[in-house]
């Protein structure tokens, strides 16, 4: 993958997580936090995860190493989830604006929430982050068909189809 590539997917990543989250808006608050049983348990609590996860890797990406993720009840509502993810998903894709092509073969070296020392290269790492969100949100669309609301696709092709359709600058 080229820089471009990894623009475009963060591009797609940020597009995904608000159209997972404009789907959530259709939730009531109870059913917003309800548990499910799901990998973590609520709506709420997967994109707390989303976030998270982001937020993990931003930070080992500037050398910083988190002591775990943020708490899903740092989350009290859909509106809090969706500024604190929409902001980043700003900063990763900046800092994915700001990289050169020597930047994608540089080591990161961090500790995993187990404790695990890790030194790799930071361009699978940003494939991750994007691979992750994909499988959490497609968590989040089984829980709001669950819950009876309307979910939307994320799928990759749509966002090509969407920026397609878009006239040109």
């Amino acid at each position: 993958m080229d820089l471009a590539d990894f623009r475009t997917l963060y591009d797609f990543n940020a597009w995904a997580n608000n159209r997972t989250l404009e789907a959530c808006g259709a939730l009531a608050p109870e059913q917003f936090l309800r548990n499910m049983g799901s990998s973590f348990g609520s709506v709420r609590d997967t994109l707390a995860h989303i976030y998270g996860a982001e937020f993990v890797w931003f930070e080992r990406w500037h050398e910083r190493n988190p002591g775990g993720l943020p708490q899903a009840s740092d989350f009290p509502d859909l509106e809090t989830v969706r500024q604190r993810l929409t902001e980043m998903d700003r900063n990763l894709i900046d800092f994915v604006a700001s990289l050169t092509a020597q930047d994608l073969q540089r080591r990161v070296q961090f500790k995993t929430m187990a404790g695990l020392e890790v030194n790799q290269q930071l361009a699978p790492c940003l494939q991750h982050v994007v691979n992750h969100g994909s499988y959490h949100r497609g968590q989040v669309t089984t829980l709001l068909r669950q819950l009876g609301a309307k979910a939307v696709s994320t799928d990759l092709i749509y966002y090509y189809r969407e920026r397609a359709a878009q006239p040109s600058a």
